[in-house]
């Protein structure tokens, strides 16, 4: 695993953690290349029920490394859409991963880091966390991140965001949908682990199929959508935590 990316397991959740502070975690191709790898190595292991993403230092990331984006611009169409296409080819990863991918997110998550925060399945910020997506200052434009902001938003407030690129601070990310928790700062490493902690001891079939079933109803219609639900429902009642989890309840009522 790359120095840019530290990679640890523990009690089943492998946190995988942005390392550049210096740049505050800013996004190049060799980090992106190393959270594809250990996005990776976490869906291979078994051992592994949840992934969580942060940064070291004071801020979780503060988007793409400007200094290799105007390299990359100056090269030429195919060089810069190569570089579009393999960010987006991260988000793409995140959402078929088989385990669900929680951000953890202190300091600053703006441009392409508020766009790697809201790929992840779930996200937690400390209350002094501030987000954005302040392209639109430079001339440029958020665009991979929109196919996601669309569906965890209403369209107008995904393009109020983009178009002006206010910054915003946690509770306001809370209310968008961006962010699913938010703990006071001398309380959120402790929040979050336990927050983890939970959902790693779910059923890790059930927790699968709910996220799989969740994003792959975008390209159904409604009908198509309940008949995909059926076999899920089917695929789940036929397994063995499944199985065990009714039998329990089963056995505590009868006791």
């Amino acid at each position: 695993m790359s120095d840019l990316l530290l990679y640890k397991v523990d009690g089943g959740v492998a946190l995988l953690t942005l390392n550049r502070p210096a740049k505050r975690n800013a996004l190049n191709g060799a980090l992106v290349a190393a959270l594809k790898e250990g996005l990776r190595r976490a869906a291979d292991d078994p051992e592994i029920r949840v992934v969580a993403l942060t940064g070291t230092g004071k801020d979780f990331c503060s988007g793409a490394d400007l200094a290799e984006l105007e390299r990359i611009a100056a090269m030429g169409e195919k060089e810069n859409l190569e570089d579009a296409r393999s960010l987006g080819a991260l988000f793409q990863q995140m959402r078929k991963h088989p385990k669900p991918i929680v951000g953890v997110v202190r300091g600053r998550a703006l441009a392409g880091g508020c766009g790697l925060a809201s790929a992840c399945d779930l996200v937690l910020a400390s209350e002094d966390a501030e987000f954005g997506y302040p392209e639109v200052y430079l001339g440029f434009v958020p665009a991979l991140v929109m196919t996601i902001l669309r569906r965890k938003m209403g369209e107008g407030s995904a393009f109020q965001l983009v178009a002006l690129g206010d910054r915003f601070g946690a509770e306001e990310a809370h209310r968008l949908g961006l962010v699913n928790r938010v703990w006071p700062p001398g309380d959120f490493e402790t929040e979050v682990t336990l927050y983890l902690t939970a959902l790693a001891k779910k059923p890790a079939s059930a927790v699968r199929l709910t996220k799989s079933l969740l994003y792959e109803l975008d390209s159904l219609d409604f009908d198509e959508g309940i008949e995909r639900a059926a076999q899920v429902n089917v695929d789940a009642r036929m397994s063995e935590e499944c199985r065990v989890g009714v039998r329990r309840f089963l056995d505590k009522s009868n006791g």
